[in-house]
C-alpha cells in the first residue's frame, strides 16, 4: 500500500524560482561579482518581460488540465502551495532513479542527470524542432541538453495520484455498503450510507446491464460495469474540487478505460458476432463493401467512448476555467472593469458547476450504459440478429 507520509508540503515564490541560476559557478570573485550583476540585469528583464506580457490566460487553463510530477493545490499572491510527488525512473543502462520532483525546482533545475522538459527549457536550448513533448523528463548531459536516451517515466504524477485517491475511496465506500449487508442481511431495510448506495446499485442492474446483456450472462458483468460507473464518477466528482486533477479530461485516462471495455466485449463475443461482420446477411456484392465497415466498427467503439468522455469533462473544465480568466482579462485593461465583471464571473461559474455535476453523472452512466450495450451486441446469437 502507498505511503503518503513522504509527500510534504513546500510553499515557493514563483518569481523568485524563476530567477534563479542552473549553473553558479565562479572561478574568481571578478566573475562572481559579473554573474551576480548578469543575474541581476536578467532578473529585471524577467519582471519587465512579465509585466509586459500580463495575464496568459492559456498557460494557465492548460497549466490547470493537464498532467504534472507535481500537484498545485493553490496561490496567494505569489506563493504557491505544490505537494512533490515520487519520480520513478527506469534506464537500461543506469537502472532505476527515485527521488521527489521537488528536486526539479518547477522544472527549472536538472537532478540526477534527469530533468523536465517545459517550455522555457525548449526555447532557451533551440530544441524547438527536437520533437521534445512538455512536461515529459528526459535525461540530459552536464551541460543540461538531452542525450536522446532511452527511459521510461513511471513516476506518480498528478493524475496517477489522484486516480488512486479514487481506487481507495471506492473500494472503501463499497466494502462500508458490503459490510452493511454483511450484518444486517438482505431483507432488512438499509440505513445510512447503504441506503443512498442501494437505489444506484439496483439501477445499474437493473436498468443498464440487465437489459442490455441477454439471459443469465448479466450476472457476472454487475460487477465489472459497477466498477467502471463507480470509478469515472468518483473521478469526475474529485475534478470538480478545487485544486484538483484533472483525471477523466485526459486522453491517456480514457483511453485506459476504453481498452479494458474493450477487451471484455472481445471476450465476450462469440462465433455468430464475427460471422456477422465477416459474412454479413447481405447480397454477395455488398458483402466486400460491408464487411470492412462492419470490422472498422468494432474498433470505433472504444475509440467513441474514449473521445466521449474525455471531450466533455476537458470542455468542462476549459469553459469554468476561460470565465474565471476573464475577470483577470479585463482587469489588465481596467481594473474597475474587472470588478465589475466579477459578479458575472461567479453566477456563471455556479450555473457552470451545476452543469458540471450533472455531466459528472452523466458521463459515467453513458460510458457505462454503452459498454454494456458493446458486450451484450457481442454475445448475441444468430437467431438475434434477425
Amino acid at each position: 500500500m502507498i505511503s503518503f507520509r513522504q509527500i510534504k508540503i513546500s510553499l515557493v515564490a514563483i518569481f523568485t524560482a524563476l530567477s534563479m541560476v542552473i549553473f553558479n559557478n565562479p572561478v574568481n570573485a571578478q566573475h562572481g561579482e559579473a554573474h551576480a550583476a548578469m543575474e541581476e540585469a536578467q532578473h529585471g528583464e524577467a519582471q519587465h518581460e512579465e509585466a509586459k506580457k500580463g495575464f496568459d490566460a492559456k498557460e494557465v487553463i492548460l497549466g490547470h488540465v493537464k498532467d504534472a510530477h507535481d500537484w498545485h493545490l493553490f496561490s496567494f499572491g505569489e506563493t504557491h502551495v505544490t505537494v512533490p510527488l515520487p519520480v520513478i525512473i527506469y534506464n537500461p543502462e543506469r537502472g532505476v532513479s527515485v527521488f521527489s520532483s521537488s528536486k526539479f525546482h518547477h522544472g527549472h533545475e536538472a537532478h540526477d542527470g534527469y530533468r523536465i522538459v517545459n517550455q522555457h527549457y525548449i526555447h532557451e536550448n533551440h530544441l524547438d524542432e527536437a520533437g521534445l513533448m512538455d512536461g515529459s523528463i528526459i535525461e540530459v548531459n552536464e551541460a543540461g541538453l538531452p542525450t536522446g536516451a532511452k527511459i521510461y517515466d513511471l513516476s506518480l504524477t498528478k493524475n496517477i495520484t489522484s486516480m488512486l485517491i479514487a481506487a481507495i475511496l471506492l473500494v472503501l465506500l463499497m466494502m462500508s455498503v458490503a459490510n452493511a449487508y454483511k450484518k444486517r442481511g438482505a431483507k432488512q431495510a438499509p440505513k445510512g450510507f447503504q441506503s443512498l448506495m442501494e437505489p444506484v446499485i439496483i439501477f445499474i442492474r437493473d436498468e443498464v446491464v440487465k437489459p442490455n446483456i441477454p439471459g443469465k450472462h448479466y450476472e457476472r458483468y454487475v460487477p465489472f460495469i459497477l466498477t467502471i460507473f463507480f470509478f469515472i464518477l468518483i473521478n469526475n466528482l474529485l475534478g470538480l474540487l478545487p485544486g484538483s486533477a484533472n483525471v477523466t479530461g485526459n486522453l491517456a485516462v480514457t483511453a485506459a478505460l476504453a481498452i479494458i471495455s474493450f477487451i471484455a466485449i472481445l471476450f465476450s463475443s462469440n462465433k455468430h458476432f464475427w460471422a456477422h461482420i465477416f459474412n454479413p446477411p447481405v447480397p454477395v456484392g455488398v458483402k466486400f463493401i460491408l464487411a470492412p465497415v462492419e470490422l472498422i466498427g468494432v474498433f470505433t467503439k472504444p475509440v467513441s467512448l474514449m473521445i466521449r468522455l474525455f471531450a466533455n469533462i476537458l470542455a468542462g473544465h476549459i469553459i469554468i476555467l476561460s470565465i474565471i480568466s476573464l475577470v483577470f482579462i479585463f482587469g489588465g485593461l481596467n481594473k474597475a472593469a474587472g470588478y465589475g465583471f466579477l459578479p458575472i464571473t461567479i453566477i456563471f461559474n455556479i450555473v457552470m458547476m451545476l452543469l458540471e455535476l450533472l455531466v459528472a453523472f452523466i458521463q459515467a452512466f453513458i460510458f457505462a450504459n454503452l459498454t454494456a450495450v458493446f458486450i451484450g451486441q457481442a454475445m448475441e446469437g444468430h437467431d438475434a440478429h434477425h
